[in-house]
């Protein structure tokens, strides 16, 4: 037992050798420690994967990418192979920041590929979220023509705003998304989490009665001006969408709390009937705080 115990200690002694190696970009190094980890213990169970991460490093290059195609690969790699064998040698708070790195390197390849539907992901924008640079990952979402009209740049955008922003200023474009794209919304709020917004979603996924998916979403704007009145200023900056029921019930909220403000009883009741024609778990919100 004191032979195996001995044995395990060395290994693990010889991996961390080439961890800190990895950690400090230094390929040469890891490699050459790789190796003698190979030599001592050639069954030891992380060789492979510890391979993945010298490899990523030696292959690191600054060219552009020539084309989508080269991206799309790339990030699937590093997703695939490269992200998991950094979560399992190196730990989940390591891994985080040595994976970051990977990704702003693919991002500044990618600076010069032009936005395209059919490469929807093969684009710098998503890679520098991936890398936590979140002005960056802006600014190359407002290179994109008609951005605001479009599903995944305007999520990227809402994401990259919600971290350098926060959720206030940005009500107007989670609106525009929760049109737009429920689904993306839904994907950015589990990645961009705020106090705020968290216990006015679990109560919206508790009360609001609709498809019981993440196309409700689209509900969300207008729904959430029946708890948080407050907000129809901020909510009031969205642009324009498609005026679908989602969009118009928000509009319509927005009219009805500035009709109940100036004390226009006839119109309010007027707009509750169009509101009830809309949506009637809105409607029932609506009206369960008058």
């Amino acid at each position: 037992m004191q032979f195996d115990f001995f044995n395990d200690n060395q290994s693990v002694s010889l991996r961390n050798d080439v961890i800190l190696a990895l950690e400090q970009g230094d390929t040469a190094t890891a490699q050459q420690a790789w190796q003698i980890l190979k030599a001592d213990f050639p069954q030891d169970d992380c060789l492979n994967s510890l391979q993945v991460l010298i490899q990523a490093l030696a292959q690191r290059s600054p060219e552009p990418f020539a084309d989508h195609t080269a991206l799309h690969q790339a990030r699937q790699h590093l997703q695939d192979q490269i992200e998991p064998a950094a979560r399992r040698n190196l730990g989940i708070s390591a891994a985080a920041t040595w994976l970051r790195a990977r990704w702003q390197e693919l991002a500044e390849r990618a600076t010069a590929l032009a936005y395209h539907p059919e490469h929807k992901n093969a684009h710098t924008a998503p890679l520098w979220l991936q890398a936590g640079q979140w002005q960056a990952a802006a600014d190359a979402v407002a290179r994109i023509e008609s951005w605001r009209r479009i599903p995944a740049p305007l999520a990227w955008m809402l994401h990259a705003r919600l971290a350098l922003q926060g959720l206030q200023p940005n009500w107007g474009l989670l609106a525009e998304l929760a049109w737009l794209s429920p689904g993306r919304l839904e994907l950015v709020l589990s990645q961009q989490p705020d106090p705020l917004l968290q216990p006015l979603q679990a109560r919206f996924g508790q009360t609001f009665e609709g498809a019981g998916d993440a196309t409700d979403l689209a509900w969300f704007p207008a729904w959430v001006l029946t708890e948080r009145p407050n907000l129809a200023s901020h909510l009031a900056q969205a642009q324009a969408g498609l005026h679908l029921a989602p969009e118009q019930a928000m509009r319509l909220m927005l009219e009805l709390l500035g009709l109940e403000h100036q004390g226009r009883h006839h119109d309010v009741i007027e707009r509750r009937k169009t509101l009830r024609g809309l949506h009637a778990s809105l409607y029932a919100a609506y009206m369960a705080s008058r």
